[in-house]
């Protein structure tokens, strides 16, 4: 397992914080950095057809060591970091046989990651955990994904007993600003299906994820001397908290969970004379979806209405985009590449955990892309933040996940006429 771990360090240590305010692909130019590394990493293990194009998109090819046909599967993961913490200087811990009790990430700045608040912690007793040092985000998500798809493939060639049909794999830069599937050429991928390895705890298998839009509201407003401002003053920043307060209460990311969509104020910016307030949508439900976008826009119009003679023109201008679509749609059509993550947890003894992804990976936009695309765990926990830890076993059963799944996919007479796997009593 050393070998895993020192792989994934060497790769949360290259900087590739992603940035949703360039207009290039990468966004960051330093995604370059790692993206050099894997191509060169992917050669070296073995694997063939390994390209890299204009935009940093890595695919590579693991061929077909049977006879006999076999769907061509593929398996996914991005290498970029949230721009939410900084991904700059990551200094790893490494905490061994954890205890189960509070792990000092920091003593200076008394940053302590404690199971009494991650009560998650405490399924790792005994096990290797690797942590911050409480000043950057670890990279996990999905540098780990990442470790494990080139872990996986690495054992596929040392140990060609282990029979499997062809494999591409894929890795994507921007995935965390929701680039990561735009520029993916999912006809020279050449998959039937994929999997993302960009979940978090183990046993994580996920087909649902949320509708997504973005939106951009911008409140104007009129700047006067607070002396004289009676009747005359509209403050733009009292404007767009007062639109925030209009916005369904208990509709919040840290006050639903599962299947509850929300709404999340992530951005606000502005003085006297313009506020711009930036927002998420989110819902699995498709109509609630679109009922939220229209919520934004109703609530927009009461104030254009309120202040249509005082101000004389619109005071709060709204801009909705969506951005990524929930997998299942097109997921279920073909469930039978479910079942076959869920086979393969189970013969590795790791217990399933099937339930919706309260976000979204690059395989929901490319499973609307022709590319149905399911996500597993990738190990990691409290993605985006200091608090952002993985254990080192957990890398390790995703990476035997991977090569049980490529194992049962080429079994012959798993498929019948419908290509549904047969189930086995």
């Amino acid at each position: 397992m050393q070998h895993i771990i020192d792989r994934f360090i060497s790769y949360i240590t290259i900087d590739t914080e992603s940035d949703p305010n360039s207009t290039t692909t990468p966004s960051t130019e330093k995604q370059w950095n790692l993206a050099h590394k894997l191509v060169e990493e992917l050669k070296t293990i073995g694997l063939e057809d390994v390209t890299i194009d204009d935009k940093a998109y890595i695919m590579a090819t693991l061929p077909s060591n049977v006879d006999h046909e076999v769907p061509v599967i593929g398996f996914i993961s991005h290498f970029d970091t949230s721009p939410d913490f900084s991904g700059a200087n990551v200094k790893p811990q490494i905490v061994e046989n954890y205890d189960g009790k509070d792990i000092v990430l920091n003593a200076e700045k008394n940053i302590i990651l404690s199971p009494d608040y991650f009560k998650d912690l405490l399924l790792y007793k005994g096990q290797t955990i690797i942590t911050t040092d409480g000043t950057t985000l670890l990279g996990a998500d999905d540098k780990a994904g990442i470790t494990e798809i080139v872990s996986a493939m690495e054992y596929l060639i040392q140990h060609p007993e282990i029979k499997h049909g062809k494999i591409r794999i894929g890795f994507t830069p921007d995935e965390e600003i929701g680039r990561g599937a735009h520029h993916f050429d999912v006809e020279k991928f050449g998959a039937q299906w994929a999997y993302t390895m960009d979940g978090s705890q183990i046993g994580e298998l996920e087909y649902e994820n949320f509708n997504a839009a973005g939106a951009k509201i911008t409140f104007k407003g009129k700047s006067v001397h607070p002396g004289y401002a009676k009747g005359k003053m509209i403050n733009s920043m009292l404007l767009a908290n007062e639109f925030i307060n209009e916005l369904p209460k208990g509709e919040t990311p840290q006050e639903t969970r599962g299947y509850e969509g929300f709404f999340h104020v992530h951005h606000i910016k502005g003085n006297i004379e313009e506020t711009v307030l930036e927002l998420i949508i989110r819902d699995h439900n498709k109509k609630k979806f679109e009922k939220r976008k229209e919520l934004i826009t109703k609530i927009a119009k009461k104030f254009n209405r309120k202040f249509a003679k005082k101000f004389g023109e619109d005071i709060v201008i709204t801009e909705i985009r969506d951005q990524y679509y929930n997998m299942k749609e097109k997921v279920l059509p073909v469930k039978h590449i479910v079942d076959i993550a869920e086979k393969a947890m189970r013969d590795l003894n790791i217990k399933p955990i099937i339930k919706p992804i309260r976000g979204g990976t690059d395989g929901s936009q490319l499973s609307f892309m022709g590319l149905p695309c399911p996500n597993i765990f990738a190990g990691g926990h409290n993605f985006h933040g200091k608090y952002e830890y993985v254990p080192a076993e957990s890398i390790q059963k995703a990476t035997d996940v991977i090569v049980k799944i490529a194992e049962l996919t080429a079994v012959p007479g798993i498929f019948d006429a419908s290509e549904k796997p047969k189930r086995k009593r």
